[in-house]
Parts: C-alpha cells; sequence; structure tokens
C-alpha cells in the first residue's frame, strides 16, 4: 500500500508540523541515548518556548509541542549536540536494545548505532529517505527487531541477521559490514520507493533484495520494556520507568537530568536512567516514584498507550489520553492503544487499536480480548 499523498510531512527539528496546539517539533535521539546535559536542554526549552512537557515516541525519539519560538528550539538543540545535520535530521530514525551493553544480550550494539547515524548524515541521497522509515539494531535479545522497523539487524549465535520490516532475509552480513548494509539497502529504497514511505508499502518488500526469499514470518513482539531495578553486568545499577502514556513533564526531566547519568528512551515510551551507583539509584527511585514514573513490573500502564488525541490533534475525535487512563481499570488481557482517527498514529504492531467514534470507541485491529466484546468504559 503506497500513500496518495507526495509530501512527507513527518516532522522534524526544523519542519515543525502546526498542530492544533501550536507548533510541534520531533527530536531525534538515534537508540533513544541521550545525556543527561542534553536531556536538561530539552527540559528547558519545553517550559520556556513550549507546553512544558516533553513527548516519548514509539520510535524513542522525543517530541515538543506548543513552541513558540522555533528559531530559539534550533539553536538550543543545535548548541546540545542534537541537530547533527540540518539535511538529514529526520532521517536518524534508529531504534537499538535499550540495556545493549550494559544487561545481558549477545553484543553491544551502540557503536553501531553511531556509526550508523554518522553514515546516514554523510550520504547526500539519504536526505530523501521519508520521516517515518527507521532502523533496529538488535543485541540478540529479541526486544526490537519485532517492532517491525522498516530495515534492521538482529544479532545470533553464528553472525548477524538482516530484516527487511521485521523478516529475517537469511542473508548473514560480515560483523566490519553491517553498517554498509543498511545504508546500502536504505539508498535502494530511496530509488524504487515511488509514493511508499515504508518498506511494508512496497508492492513487493523482496524487489529490494532481488533472489531472497523472506522469513513467513515475522520477529516476536515485544510490548513492554524494562522496569524497575535492572542490575548491570558491571555492578551497577539501571533503573527502568514507564512514563504513563508517554507524557513526561519538564519537572520530571529535570530531575531525570539532575542525576546527571546516561539516559535511554525506548521505544515503549519508557526511560532508562544508566549507570548509577547503589546509593544514588536508591535514592533516586524514591524521589522519582512519588512523580509519576512507574518502575513496578506488573503496573497497569504498560498495558495502554495512546495517540496524542485532543486537544493536541485537530482530527481527534476524543481525548483519548483521558479516556486511556480511565481504562486501567478493567484489564483485557492485552494492550490497548487509543486513537482519536483511523490514521492510528503510534500503534504497536499487536494488541488492540480503539479508534474513537465521538460517540466511544471501536476495535480498528486486533482480537477483542477476555470476553470477546469491549468493556463499557471503552464503549460508552
Amino acid at each position: 500500500m503506497s500513500r496518495a499523498r507526495d509530501r512527507d510531512r513527518c516532522p522534524g527539528a526544523l519542519e515543525v508540523h502546526q498542530a492544533a496546539d501550536g507548533a510541534l517539533a520531533r527530536v531525534r535521539l538515534p537508540g533513544g541515548m541521550i545525556t543527561a546535559a542534553q536531556l536538561a536542554v530539552l527540559a528547558s526549552v519545553s517550559s520556556r518556548h513550549g507546553s512544558g512537557v516533553l513527548e516519548l515516541t514509539a520510535r524513542g525519539n522525543v517530541q515538543i509541542r506548543g513552541i513558540t519560538d522555533t528559531k530559539a528550539l534550533a539553536g538550543a538543540l543545535a548548541g546540545a549536540d542534537l541537530l547533527p545535520s540540518t539535511t538529514h535530521e529526520r532521517v536518524r530514525n534508529i531504534v537499538a536494545s535499550p540495556l545493549s551493553g550494559r544487561v545481558g544480550g549477545l553484543a553491544d550494539v551502540r557503536g553501531w548505532v553511531a556509526e550508523l547515524d554518522a553514515a546516514l548524515c554523510a550520504e547526500p541521497a539519504l536526505a530523501r529517505l521519508p520521516g517515518r522509515f527507521w532502523f533496529s539494531v538488535d543485541d540478540g535479545r529479541g526486544d526490537v527487531s519485532g517492532l517491525a522497523a522498516d530495515i534492521g539487524v538482529h544479532v545470533v549465535d553464528d553472525g548477524v541477521a538482516l530484516l527487511l520490516a521485521g523478516r529475517d532475509t537469511g542473508i548473514r552480513p560480515v560483523v566490519d559490514d553491517v553498517v554498509a548494509a543498511l545504508v546500502k539497502l536504505a539508498a535502494k529504497f530511496v530509488e524504487i520507493r515511488g509514493n511508499a514511505w515504508r518498506v511494508s508499502e512496497l508492492a513487493d518488500p523482496s524487489i529490494l533484495l532481488p533472489g531472497v526469499q523472506l522469513a513467513a514470518a515475522s520477529c516476536p513482539t515485544v510490548l513492554r520494556p524494562p522496569v524497575g531495578w535492572l542490575p548491570q553486568d558491571d555492578g551497577r545499577i539501571a533503573l527502568g520507568a514507564a512514563v504513563p502514556l508517554g507524557v513526561l513533564t519538564a519537572r520530571v526531566a529535570e530531575c531525570l537530568a539532575a542525576l546527571g547519568a546516561p539516559v535511554v528512551v525506548t521505544p515503549w515510551r519508557s526511560v532508562l536512567v544508566c549507570d548509577l551507583d547503589e546509593p544514588t539509584a536508591d535514592a533516586a527511585l524514591r524521589v522519582l516514584a512519588p512523580q509519576g514514573l512507574a518502575f513496578d513490573a506488573n503496573s497497569p500502564w504498560l498495558s495502554v498507550s495512546a495517540c496524542t488525541g485532543r486537544p493536541g490533534c485537530a482530527r481527534s475525535a476524543a481525548d483519548v489520553r483521558a479516556d486511556a487512563a480511565r481504562s486501567l481499570a478493567a484489564d483485557s488481557g492485552v494492550h490497548r492503544h487509543f486513537v482519536g482517527c483511523e490514521r492510528a498514529c503510534g500503534s504497536p504492531p499487536v494488541g488492540q487499536v480503539l479508534v474513537a467514534t465521538g460517540e466511544g470507541y471501536r476495535l480498528l485491529r486486533g482480537e477483542a480480548g477476555r470476553g470477546g466484546s469491549l468493556p463499557p468504559e471503552v464503549l460508552r
């Protein structure tokens, strides 16, 4: 399925989207990685020139809404090294295993993320990649490959598997050629894509790799982030926190930044604060938990997500975030994603997608869950 619209309106840090609540910028964070100082800059910019919140996206990026001074935003991002390329800033969509190099995994893929980011920015033709096109780099634990990125690599016992739309191609590039293989495929997509914005929208995705038979099934999908107290392999601690509906207030972001530790934004709209010693981690947990972050693996917030909805999106038929929060009392047995229109922004690959009708919600995609029907508080 190719899209009828030729122009790519996916927002960036420089080319903002005029949403119902003002200008919207999306800041790409390859691998979701951000320093404490950079997070502090985003929090400050949002407080001074935006809505005062940071929205975490399903690609491990950050959105700032209601921007009143786009030039001040661009200057602040450039000064914080969050805007390394003005021509390629919208194509730096790279998701990686968030705990790679710290907890488990078959390899530390953080180096590949940095190399891929640099390689994308160095290739002029790749500035034409659609803003929705993205890459995944899975360290072997199987957490991000099932999210069905356009192009990805997955570390396996005997090397590295090359993926298209979350499906194994059977190709095993040598370790030194991993980034080159990803860049080559991305360049081929730019050449042949027509109006397609994603690999899955091509009539036949295997056209990118003639003669290759894609695996029949996609990699299994992981819908829950790592949360809680996470001992790292080096003896230090990472704290994983679900951010309810992906809305991180600037104040809480400032508290995270004050720890002075590396942060990872995950594709499940959560955060990891890494490389803490035990006393600091314990103190941070006591301070942050009362501010709304969920460190409990059984938190109901891990089973629900939503698009922006009203009042931020003019297309939305409801305040979907408020409705998603009200649905927490009912356990459907599956992940629920609430959306305000049939574009279904931010929908995960599996689970329920519930679209607002103006009078309630109907099931747009997925199984109905326990009992075979939607509960009254969702149907309304």
